[in-house]
């Protein structure tokens, strides 16, 4: 199971995404990788305050390298989660059918304890405590994705 987690600019969000997700799913089937919408930060590590926000929980994301999202990874992914509902309408343009789109939705949809159509808050202009909430939910998140999809 190939997941991507997406973002706006690949730096804070949809890193922490993957960094915990893949800290989750050791051992299991589960592979994730994550992408950005915008080409703001391409070839850039993770914003300093997302790497001390999941250091604090061992999950390491400072190696890390933003990029832009692609058609192509529609192809190279069973499954797209993206974290605000701009970066689903972003994503979804550049779908190329229904099976497409099928692949994508809101990645706190799949967290048990949040409403559906919940979004990821971006914690780039807040402080470090909006960090630690983000990690909270995706956690949550990854939590519920292990399960349904771990193997």
């Amino acid at each position: 199971m190939k997941i991507l987690m997406v973002c706006l600019g690949n730096i804070c969000r949809s890193p922490m995404a993957e960094g915990i997700l893949r800290h989750r799913a050791e051992g299991t089937n589960i592979e994730v990788d994550s992408a950005g919408t915008s080409a703001f930060h391409i070839g850039e590590n993770p914003d300093p305050r997302a790497v001390m926000t999941t250091r604090k929980h061992d999950v390491k994301i400072d190696k890390l390298v933003g990029r832009q999202f692609t058609v192509a990874d529609f192809d190279a992914f069973d499954r797209i989660y993206v974290m605000d509902k701009s970066n689903l309408k972003n994503v979804l343009d550049l779908a190329r059918n229904e099976e497409d789109k099928l692949k994508v939705s809101l990645l706190l949809d799949e967290a048990d304890n949040m409403p559906k159509g919940m979004e990821v808050p971006d914690p780039y202009y807040g402080g470090n405590r909006g960090f630690e909430d983000v990690f909270t939910m995706i956690d949550s998140a990854a939590e519920a994705i292990v399960k349904k999809y771990g193997k």
